[in-house]
């Protein structure tokens, strides 16, 4: 159920990017949580490269963000804008708590994408470093990414490495009580 909790500030601290990725940006770029009024600053467009988004309302858009602000220490999702305020770049790191490594936290890194007019500028690359910077700063002893064998040259560059493989179980969206039978 969503919080009715809101928040206008950026989704976690921003103590907890990398100075060093963001010094390394593109002049007039900058790195930063994302913030609730991300809905107006392109974040879903930017998404839209990756994969598919659907039609989310700003209300829907709110309500997760929302949601999500709830969970701080385990969602931290980055956006870089460029000098217009326009969000280019974005990447999620997910916390896992687990029992093993004596309690020990996962980061799960996703959802890296770079609009198309940006790409080439080494931003995916930033945006994963910066991630990989938040997981050690919150404790993370691991970050882990699926990615597919056409991508795994980029992250292999970002100094991931190959380590299992990834299985997949799909299932069909719940059908709304409101669809014909």
């Amino acid at each position: 159920m969503p919080s009715t909790t809101t928040s206008s500030g950026p989704l976690f601290s921003p103590e907890l990017i990398s100075p060093a990725v963001a010094a390394s940006l593109p002049e007039g770029h900058s790195l930063r949580p994302i913030q609730r009024t991300d809905f107006d600053a392109g974040f879903l467009d930017v998404l839209r490269v990756l994969t598919t988004v659907g039609d989310v309302t700003r209300e829907q858009w709110e309500a997760r963000y929302d949601w999500m602000a709830t969970r701080a220490d385990e969602y931290f999702l980055l956006c870089i804008t460029d000098p217009t305020g326009k969000i280019v770049s974005t990447g999620a790191l997910i916390v896992e708590r687990k029992f093993i490594h004596n309690l020990g936290l996962v980061g799960h890194i996703e959802d890296i994408a770079v609009a198309r007019d940006q790409q080439g500028k080494k931003l995916g690359l930033k945006i994963i470093q910066a991630l990989d910077y938040v997981a050690q700063q919150v404790g993370c002893y691991k970050t882990i990414l699926d990615c597919s064998e056409a991508n795994e040259g980029f992250y292999v560059k970002c100094g991931f490495k190959r380590a299992g493989l990834e299985m997949a179980h799909y299932f069909e969206p719940p059908k709304s009580k409101y669809e014909a039978s």
